[in-house]
């Protein structure tokens, strides 16, 4: 009877035996399982990588603006400013209202030229002050006469649009007395001494072209200017970096040029140079004529502008290289290479307007 207790244990414990090594033999199982799981899963993830590293680029109807420590980014969709503080990003974000809905003429070629351009300086003067107001009490120093009495008298909310209004009217102003206008009255004093019209044409341009260059020369001279042409470095490196469908993170737009064919220096060149050619199809009389034809031809200067960069920043081929050639070698004067913080900002604010619809954003 011991025997057969003895021979049941051994039995009963062949049996458990048994029971471990099937358990052994199905934990090996799991665990093949799981690594064949987890290598597919990498094997899955490294092809969405490289699906995303050799995604087709696209151009991109984003574009945006450098602030005061910050950048304004317009999607087709929404519009977002960031701003750096010393407690973090302050952020705005809007819906955009587009005019060309309501009014769609606004939307037609040449026309919507003229409508953006202004359109886009009054967004920018309010994206400038929104940034402005971000800066610490201590560093804006004590408000003028002129600002505590439009405050009392009209309120901060009425004098920030006034202003808005006043800075956009005096903008224009400046741009045309200087650009437009100034090289037609000194070209005027010459008349006597140069009679053929196209050589006066050409003088005029020549002139307009160096007072542009000159001043914005004297412009990235200034210190406090120094910091917003690298925030417009990091923003044209963000969207280029986006053209090319990789991650926005801050290795991958650190390598992106910081020259972007639409960028409003390029299109402030390109109206320089159309103005010559359209200017030269205007006789010369008396200096005020000359001025009023110079003053109706503007919109038209600015309309055929817009469309010329619009096709520079839609295709690449040998003839919009050559256009976007002199914006972007002027661009080496607007832009500079960007900090990581500035990039961070850059990234920031693009990626709170890239619609859910990746087609939207193409050109």
């Amino acid at each position: 009877m011991n025997e057969e207790k003895a021979n049941g244990g051994t039995k009963d414990e062949n049996i458990q035996g048994e029971n471990i090594q099937d358990e052994n033999i199905q934990g090996e199982a799991l665990k093949d399982e799981a690594l064949k799981d987890e290598a597919s899963q990498d094997e899955n993830a490294g092809s969405e990588g490289t699906k995303n590293a050799t995604s087709k680029e696209f151009r991109t109807s984003i574009g945006g603006q450098a602030l005061l420590e910050g950048i304004m980014m317009r999607g087709p969709k929404k519009q977002a400013i960031v701003v750096r503080t010393k407690d973090g990003f302050v952020t705005k974000t809007e819906e955009l209202k587009l005019l060309k809905e309501k009014h769609p003429i606004v939307g037609f070629v040449f026309i919507r030229g003229v409508v953006n351009f202004v359109s886009s300086m009054a967004i920018g003067m309010r994206a400038i002050m929104f940034s402005a107001e971000q800066i610490p009490e201590e560093e804006q120093g004590e408000p003028s006469r002129f600002d505590q009495w439009v405050e009392k008298r009209i309120g901060n909310e009425k004098a920030e649009k006034i202003l808005i209004i006043f800075a956009l009217i005096l903008g224009i102003a400046i741009s045309v007395g200087l650009f437009m206008l100034l090289p037609t009255v000194l070209t005027g004093l010459i008349t006597n001494f140069v009679s053929h019209r196209i050589l006066r044409n050409l003088i005029e341009g020549a002139l307009r072209i160096t007072i542009f260059l000159l001043y914005m020369w004297l412009a990235t001279r200034l210190e406090e200017m120094k910091r917003m042409w690298g925030y417009h470095g990091a923003e044209h490196k963000a969207i280029f970096c986006y053209e090319k469908c990789l991650p926005l993170t801050v290795e991958n737009v650190r390598t992106q040029s910081r020259l972007h064919p639409r960028c409003g220096t390029s299109f402030l060149f390109i109206v320089m140079l159309v103005s010559i050619l359209v200017f030269s199809f205007t006789g010369w009389s008396n200096i005020w004529i000359r001025i009023g034809f110079r003053l109706a031809l503007i919109p038209v200067v600015v309309g055929i502008s817009y469309e010329i960069i619009k096709l520079a920043g839609r295709y690449d081929n040998i003839l919009t290289k050559i256009v976007s050639a002199p914006g972007k070698a002027l661009q080496r004067l607007t832009t500079r290479e960007p900090d990581d913080e500035m990039i961070e900002t850059a990234i920031e604010a693009l990626a709170l307007v890239i619609p859910e619809n990746a087609s939207d954003a193409e050109w």
